[in-house]
């Protein structure tokens, strides 16, 4: 199997298309922030600066790079109002919203199978 920036070998797809059908949905979420990204999204429109703030310690070009990808993909909207300074904001697509019911069963998953956060009487 070969995944590059050209996608998947045909091959692959023909032969393969479950394991495809996983491989190309691993590959939109491929990136340390984008789950969380469209889990914000989630019934919401957000500003640029609001995303960053959610983050936390992320720099302004690793989130610009994570939406950029986001929006290449077909997952977030990105609209810019013609102001001074220029507003620009994010929302999720048909296609983005259809990805949440994976990240409902990655948390479930996570809930079920995580670490349990520890409580004070535990030390």
């Amino acid at each position: 199997m070969r995944i590059c920036s050209d996608g998947f070998e045909e091959d692959f797809i023909d032969k393969e298309r479950a394991m495809y059908a996983i491989a190309f949905t691993q590959n939109i979420l491929t990136g340390r922030w984008k789950y969380l990204i469209i889990w914000y999204l989630d019934g919401s429109t957000r500003r640029f600066t609001d995303i960053k703030k959610f983050l936390g310690d992320l720099s302004q070009g690793s989130l610009t790079k994570q939406l950029k990808e986001l929006e290449k993909d077909g997952i977030i909207k990105r609209v810019v109002y013609p102001e001074v300074p220029p507003r620009v904001e994010y929302s999720l697509t048909e296609k983005g919203t259809r990805l949440l019911p994976v990240l409902k069963n990655m948390e479930a998953f996570g809930n079920e199978y995580g670490e349990k956060p520890r409580s004070a009487k535990d030390s």
